[in-house]
């Protein structure tokens, strides 16, 4: 396996929106070959998706329009990191916004990326504890549900329909191995 990482050649953007950036890489690769490829291109801070615990044995997820999939979604509240911020400061900001609770304890789980051979986004999973009533003002167009889930009903969260994003799912048994590393 290839350890040396192929030389950019040309990097330019070739579609830009509000949201998106898309980007064309030219590359060398140690064995002289050229390709192109095209990525979409994230912010340069990233982002951070927040597993509250409301208890000992509970969890709050939040259901919000996901307009990629035309529905309402169950997930665990997310946002994107400011310029200048810590992923756990971003973390405590987000879950204020969305859920209306701060923490007291934040621990950084995991670095996770979704379809890194097009898409330059990374994540910080963080998980809330020791969490008090706290709300801040979000951007959200409208107010959110948030929904209390007991962790001895995991099982039945994997298997709803509505809980399908692939980083809520990934942060779901991130969580297991954390509260059983926790417990020992």
């Amino acid at each position: 396996m290839p350890s040396k990482l192929p030389k950019i050649k040309n990097q330019k953007v070739i579609a830009q929106t509000r949201i998106f950036a898309v980007e064309e890489l030219e590359l060398e690769f140690s064995n002289g070959v050229y390709r192109i490829y095209e990525r979409l291109k994230a912010g340069k801070h990233g982002a951070v998706m927040i597993i509250p615990l409301i208890s000992d044995d509970t969890m709050l997820l939040i259901k919000e329009y996901a307009a990629g999939m035309e529905r309402y979604e169950l997930a665990f509240p997310k946002g994107l990191i400011d310029p200048g911020e810590q992923a756990v400061d971003a973390a405590n900001r987000e879950l204020q916004e969305e859920a209306g609770f701060a923490a007291k304890s934040l621990t950084e789980l995991k670095r996770i990326t979704l379809a890194p051979g097009y898409l330059s986004h990374q994540m910080d999973l963080v998980v809330a504890e020791d969490l008090y009533p706290s709300k801040l003002e979000g951007d959200e167009p409208e107010p959110i549900e948030v929904v209390e889930w007991k962790l001895a009903d995991i099982d039945q969260l994997l298997e709803l329909e509505e809980f399908s994003e692939a980083r809520s799912i990934a942060a779901v048994y991130l969580l297991k191995r954390y509260l059983k590393q926790k417990s020992r």
